[in-house]
């Protein structure tokens, strides 16, 4: 779909038009900002969310507002964006918030937690719940002001060389693993590794690693896992939703000017529901080309999901007890996820389970 027909498809495109003509073109100052991502370019949807982003802000202001936006490594590492924002190498970076809980575990809820939020409930504790206010509160220590701009939907389980048929099977297992996660498979006797996007598949052909997540069957089988391990496993239960978010240096952010700032938090909107429509749309098709090519497609054991839960609940009691801000967070989303989950599981539960069963009588 093209740029502009995607924001009139957005609900933003005429609007945003017909302010830009008047304010922003003619009144509003030229602008040139840089964008490190935290993703490489061959990963088109989730690296190209923040194109997206750049080139809506782009035709919306008339070329007035530019940002530039540079892959993995070419500014600095992925893993690193974060740092490059506070630091005011840069004036913003697309990246998963859970990538620095090595700082502090708070930034885990702003991606994702084990045994957390869907996407939808995401979206709406962020936006209606207080969620983006709760995280703009703490990431406003590292000179950050953040707006969702990207969602994966829930991911898979990831890539093993060997079968996980009971708990004990984690014991030992070198896993790459994002975020707050590897601290609970740490319990389970795994070691986990944090590798960016473009490393993992030399890490896993190698045999440096055992076993490896990142996020669905279009960017798995993009980064040819499938060549490398054999079993494919699933729900990515550590992430039910994973949100992208747009970190902005808070001086910069606080410098732009109203309408500046309203067209950065719509493209950024934009943006985020574009992601997970394409991931959403691509990912089914990758699913059976990656089955039909020998891939062993198998869910997480109930023994084994019933012992990650638990070791969930014992970390984030561990965690909230040492870390108030933590626990301030925590506190906030479980609530959230329990009301959210009253609604669910009369509608869109019942609604989808009874189309899964009778899919083929339709």
């Amino acid at each position: 779909m093209k740029r502009r027909e995607f924001l009139k498809v957005a609900g933003i495109g005429t609007a945003a038009v017909a302010v830009a003509k008047p304010a922003i073109a003619q009144s509003m100052p030229e602008l040139k900002w840089r964008c490190t991502s935290s993703f490489p370019k061959s990963l088109d949807t989730i690296y190209g969310a923040a194109e997206i982003f750049a080139k809506a802000v782009a035709e919306v202001t008339d070329n007035k507002f530019k940002i530039q936006v540079f892959a993995s490594g070419e500014i600095v590492p992925g893993l690193n964006a974060a740092d490059a924002v506070t630091n005011g190498t840069v004036e913003m970076c697309h990246t998963s918030s859970y990538y620095y809980v090595g700082k502090d575990p708070t930034y885990a809820f702003g991606t994702a937690v084990p045994f957390g939020l869907n996407s939808r409930m995401q979206n709406a504790w962020m936006f209606f719940g207080g969620g983006m206010e709760l995280m703009n509160e703490f990431y406003k220590r590292a000179n950050i002001y953040a707006i969702p701009c990207g969602n994966t939907g829930c991911q898979m389980g990831g890539w093993f060389r060997k079968e996980i048929k009971e708990p004990a099977d984690f014991n030992g297992l070198k896993f790459r693993i994002g975020g707050y996660a590897g601290r609970v498979l740490l319990k389970l006797g795994a070691v986990p590794q944090q590798i960016a996007g473009g490393d993992i598949y030399p890490a896993l052909e190698k045999g440096t690693i055992d076993a490896a997540e990142w996020v669905g069957p279009y960017d798995d089988e993009k980064l040819g896992f499938h060549k490398v391990a054999q079993y494919y496993y699933y729900p990515g239960w550590w992430e039910g939703s994973a949100m992208l978010h747009n970190f902005i240096n808070l001086e910069k952010w606080n410098s732009l000017s109203p309408t500046y700032k309203a067209v950065v938090r719509t493209c950024s909107e934009m943006a985020n529901g574009w992601m997970q429509a394409k991931y959403d749309a691509v990912n089914p098709a990758a699913l059976k080309r990656l089955v039909a090519a020998g891939t062993r497609l198998t869910p997480f054991p109930a023994p084994v999901m019933d012992a990650c839960l638990k070791a969930s609940i014992e970390l984030y009691h561990e965690v909230s007890a040492a870390n108030p801000d933590f626990k301030k967070v925590y506190d906030a989303m479980i609530a959230y996820r329990g009301d959210q989950y009253l609604w669910w599981q009369v509608a869109e539960y019942t609604n989808d389970t009874f189309l899964i069963r009778n899919r083929t009588k339709a």
